[in-house]
């Protein structure tokens, strides 16, 4: 059974109390209010409750941590080096259209670099955490990225503009070339999941642009202490500034770059 520090088991416990409610406005999704927030990008009563759950549990454990979430945005804490970046539900469109895929998020951010993370899927009571030379879990089984070097055997994960958002043009080329010499691709809508997919060998690899620190904080750590690697699309470490990621074993990481780049 995998060891929990403490941070770990303060992520965990937010998590699993979020997710309760989560799973119950889930059963009654046609009954939910919805705002519009901009675009194609809708928020629910859902990401709401889950946000302040999250924000009250986190801050009751450490309340000198700074924290940064998709709902309520960033908030100075006492402590400069300490800061979690949270996404209450990820995959909000999956959610609000009934389809069981979506995720809470939790990283946290010591002097700039990500040192734990946690990914939760409430429906499918998935839980993949994972802490800075500590390892990459799902529940309590030991996660590794997967051994595959050809892309021709490779099952790609990514994300897909939508109305208002990303680079259409960009991205068709993209999928143009990731198609041609990949087994496949899959979008699913919520990239937690993804990185959580590429730590646990599900996917093979992916990538998307635009993205947001919440998108990307818990599951950059995944995968990397699942044994795989993440940069930016040129091979940075950008990630959370520019929004846009690659993750990958350490044998596809450079031919995706490399494949990509022709787009």
């Amino acid at each position: 059974m995998a060891t929990r520090s403490p941070i770990l088991h303060v992520m965990v416990s937010a998590a699993q109390k979020a997710a309760r409610g989560l799973r119950r406005d889930f059963g009654e999704v046609q009954q939910l209010q919805v705002s519009q927030k901009g675009p194609a990008d809708f928020v629910s009563t859902a990401d709401l409750k889950a946000d302040r759950i999250l924000r009250e549990e986190l801050g009751k454990a450490r309340p000198t941590f700074g924290i940064l979430t998709e709902e309520s945005g960033s908030s100075q804490g006492e402590d400069p080096e300490h800061r979690w970046i949270v996404d209450p539900l990820d995959g909000t469109s999956n959610f609000l259209h009934g389809l069981p895929h979506f995720a809470i998020s939790i990283g946290l951010e010591r002097s700039g670099e990500i040192i734990a993370g946690l990914v939760y899927d409430p429906i499918k009571d998935e839980m993949f955490t994972a802490e800075k030379g500590a390892g990459a879990y799902m529940n309590d089984r030991r996660l590794r990225v997967s051994a595959r070097r050809s892309l021709h055997e490779c099952l790609i994960g990514t994300g897909a503009p939508f109305r208002g958002h990303g680079d259409r043009e960009r991205f068709h080329r993209q999928i143009e070339v990731a198609m041609r010499e990949t087994a496949g691709i899959r979008r699913w809508g919520t990239a937690s999941l993804d990185f959580a997919y590429v730590a646990a060998g599900r996917f093979d690899g992916f990538w998307e642009e635009d993205l947001s620190p919440w998108d990307m904080a818990a599951g950059i750590i995944l995968v990397r202490e699942a044994g795989g690697f993440v940069s930016d699309l040129k091979g940075g470490q950008t990630m959370l500034q520019k929004g846009s990621v690659l993750a990958s074993n350490s044998h596809l990481h450079a031919p995706l770059q490399s494949l990509l780049g022709q787009a």
